[in-house]
């Protein structure tokens, strides 16, 4: 008897676009993660755009995936590998990368 390969549905687990004001900076953030039915990531991109601050990119200040099969960073139109230990981690170094930045920015301004 042959026994029948289990189908793996993919569903999204996160899907966020937050807009910042041009009172505090500008900007967009967005969140979006997949996983399979088993609930492994099976995708995610966090990215802040901010045409403000990069231009190029179509603003895409920094981002990190795992689109093209391997896990990158982008910041400022450069791309670079990185450790994927876990989706927190790359998630909480998003979060400290892109307020720093945006901080740095607002900074700036004064």
């Amino acid at each position: 008897m042959k026994k029948q390969k289990k189908e793996i549905s993919v569903f999204k687990k996160l899907d966020e676009t937050i807009k910042i004001s041009n009172k505090k900076g500008n900007g967009i953030l967005k969140f979006s993660a997949s996983a399979d039915s088993n609930e492994k990531l099976t995708r995610y991109s966090l990215t802040y755009v901010n045409a403000n601050i990069y231009k190029d990119d179509n603003g895409r200040v920094l981002g990190y995936d795992n689109h093209h099969g391997h896990h990158h960073r982008h910041y400022m139109g450069h791309v670079e590998p990185v450790d994927f230990i876990s989706f927190t981690d790359i998630y909480n170094r998003f979060e400290i990368e892109w307020r720093d930045i945006h901080e740095k920015h607002q900074n700036q301004k004064k």
